[in-house]
Formats: C-alpha cells, structure tokens, sequence
C-alpha cells in the first residue's frame, strides 16, 4: 500500500485513500489538489481532506509543510524529533531529513526564554541533485 513501517491497517477507508494520494505525488499537494485527485472515489468537500489530514498527521504518517500550505508523506522512520524538509525551488521535490542532535537543539532553544512550543517545523529551500545537475 505504501512505504511505511508504520502500521495503516487500522485507517479508515477516507484517511487510506489521502494517504495513497499523497504516497502517488511526486510533490507535496495542498487539500483542494486532494480533493481534485479524489472526486472520482466520492470526494465532495474539503472537510473530507482536512479531517484525514489532520488524523493522519496525529499518527505521524504526513507533515503540513507550513510554506507550501501542503501535505507530504512521512518518511519510513519512525521518529518524534522535528524533520527538516529539503523543497526545490525549481521541480518541487520534497525530501526528508532527520537530525536528533539538530531536534534536540530546536526543542531546548525556545524552553531557555520559558516559551512551550507545540511543534516545529524546519524547510530549507534550494535546489535539488537532479535540478542543480542541469
């Protein structure tokens, strides 16, 4: 079904069909690209995203990036620690990355002044191996 280690047997039929879509796109996708890709299974509102979205994210099986005000799916690691997305400017291409020691320094920053956040999120933006190569 897709590329991860995490169990999705458990996932309604609505978060599944989110999933595979996002698991199928080369790109991150915002919902009402979503909800276009998914009219043909009975899809009608955006609130049939959202709400997937959202439960999938809660499982940890897909990140919002913030920028794009778009969805991507999880890498296969499980991890608790803040990503860091890697987006090309020129084809879109999102990758993943994982850094405890970076996560570590993210999480105690913001706790020294007294803040409490309730999540993180690192993009980089640049260009990929592929588009850098041209």
């Amino acid at each position: 079904m897709n590329k991860h280690a995490k169990d999705t047997s458990k996932l309604t039929k609505n978060q599944s069909l989110v999933l595979e879509a996002l698991s199928g796109a080369r790109q991150p996708l915002g919902a009402y690209a979503l909800l276009d890709r998914l009219r043909d299974e009975g899809f009608k509102a955006p609130l049939q995203v959202y709400r997937p979205l959202d439960q999938l994210a809660a499982l940890g099986l897909v990140h919002r990036l913030e920028s794009l005000n778009a969805w991507t799916v999880c890498c296969a690691e499980s991890h608790q620690g803040t990503p860091i997305f890697a987006i090309c400017n020129d084809c879109g291409m999102v990758t993943e990355h994982l850094d405890e020691q970076l996560s570590s320094t993210i999480e105690a920053l913001p706790e020294m002044s007294g803040f409490v956040p309730d999540r993180s999120i690192v993009e980089i933006y640049g260009q990929c191996g592929e588009c850098s190569d041209q």
